[in-house]
């Protein structure tokens, strides 16, 4: 029994307890989010800036986009076994080696820069190398542990509030997407140089790493863990990919176009605004007799800008959600997805001012407004334990096909044109939602 139905007859008045009222959150999706926002923050404080860190250690745009291929491959194969992980031995000790994994990761990234280049038979390594390296690891928590974040939601949540569920978990992880990148921001206005004061960002993402790790390893109840059978290699894999439930196979195929228009061009984002735009932000406030200069760069800036995207996400994702109970999961998730299909061509044809910009990434926080309803029609149809290997097997499709979307991307940005590259991806995504709008189909409990 857990901690929160003991105490479901006490009379809970506390801050803390009403927002879990209003969230309907149980005390395993509390602290899943708890270790959510942790490890959110740190994530998102640097992975958005990594591809200007790149440039800054003597990388080129085609090697950003290698890099996110990287991600890329990380994204498609580390969800499958961690699902399974997850449901062999539980969330809560899957989660906590993630965690660990993941810190050390970012631990990896902050060190780059002072390795300097190594000479290795006859061959140089640049540092920017290690932010690849840093990379197979950082990402550990975000996807090993996806099939485990699933579970947990399932798990605790009714069929019919699975939505709702996922808007809680969402709006403590989307906090710190708002929070990261804005505290991102202030720490790269204390050096002029980026690589230095990138690494006060990297510091910072290593101790909120090492605080979700203990967190979610001393406050989760594992009492709730379904466990599922032993390992069974590719033959698992194979039979899981044949048993992945109908209704998510045209959710599947438009997802998946929709995601490889976006890993096209996802890392150049910052260079946008740092490399081709070079829009900062210069204004002096007066207040109480006195004067304030306040003089962004074009990295900082970059910051503020994804705090405004998800300032916008945050404040349309649980109505959103709400709005899934009336209207059915299908044209809400199609939302998003338009969204991230038209942002691409909107970003690249903006006015490279700063107020354009402010605009342009708020649009791109309603593309958040579909990501609750996505999950909960991806798990919705698993059966009661199999979570983790349902959700794990759907990424492990959809990431696999998107993996040479960011080299595709880097290609057309380094030799064709970022115009070209970002166009192409619009045109893509655009198809992909259509087809999800045609022949997506609705989970039975909010039909």
């Amino acid at each position: 029994m857990t901690q929160e139905r003991v105490g479901q007859g006490r009379d809970e008045s506390g801050p803390l307890d009403t927002f879990r009222r209003f969230f309907a959150l149980e005390r395993d999706v509390l602290v899943l989010s708890l270790a959510m926002f942790a490890f959110s923050l740190g994530f998102q404080m640097t992975n958005r800036f990594l591809p200007e860190y790149l440039v800054a250690l003597g990388a080129s745009g085609f090697v950003v986009g290698l890099f996110g291929t990287v991600g890329n491959v990380i994204s498609a194969v580390y969800p499958y076994p961690g699902g399974a992980i997850s449901d062999r031995i539980g969330s809560r000790y899957a989660l906590t080696v993630f965690g660990l994994v993941s810190t050390l990761g970012f631990t990896v990234w902050l060190l780059a820069p002072g390795v300097g280049p190594v000479s290795l038979a006859g061959v140089t390594i640049q540092p920017w190398i290690w932010i690849f390296v840093g990379l197979l690891l950082a990402q550990a928590w975000k996807s090993f542990g996806l099939g485990a974040t699933f579970a947990v939601v399932k798990q605790a949540t009714e069929p019919s509030r699975l939505a709702a569920g996922f808007a809680s978990t969402e709006t403590f992880r989307r906090t710190a997407f708002l929070v990261g990148p804005v505290l991102a921001a202030i720490l790269i206005g204390l050096h002029p140089a980026f690589t230095v004061s990138f690494q006060y960002v990297l510091g910072v993402a290593v101790a909120f790493g090492v605080l979700g790790t203990v967190a979610q390893h001393l406050l989760y109840d594992a009492s709730k863990d379904t466990l599922g059978d032993s390992f069974a290699g590719l033959d698992r894999i194979r039979r899981d990919l044949r048993e992945m439930p109908t209704t998510l196979r045209p959710l599947l195929v438009g997802d998946t176009l929709v995601r490889f228009a976006n890993g096209m061009v996802y890392v150049f984002f910052v260079l946008v605004i740092t490399r081709i735009y070079q829009v900062g932000f210069a204004t002096t406030v007066s207040l109480a007799g006195f004067s304030y200069a306040i003089d962004l760069s074009p990295e900082a800036f970059f910051g503020y800008l994804l705090g405004v995207e998800m300032l916008v996400a945050l404040l349309v994702m649980a109505p959103a959600a709400k709005a899934a109970e009336r209207v059915g999961l299908k044209p809400v998730v199609a939302l998003g997805f338009a969204v991230y299909a038209l942002f691409p061509v909107v970003l690249i044809n903006a006015p490279g001012t700063a107020t354009a910009m402010v605009l342009v990434f708020a649009f791109s926080g309603l593309r958040f407004a579909g990501l609750p309803s996505h999950k909960a029609l991806i798990v919705g149809p698993a059966q009661q334990g199999a979570g983790g290997r349902v959700t794990g097997t759907y990424y492990l499709l959809r990431n696999t096909i998107v993996i040479p979307s960011a080299a595709l991307g880097g290609y057309l940005w380094e030799f064709v044109s970022p115009e070209v590259a970002f166009t192409i991806a619009a045109a893509i995504g655009v198809v992909g939602t259509g087809y999800f709008l045609v022949f997506g189909e609705e989970f039975e409990a909010y039909a």
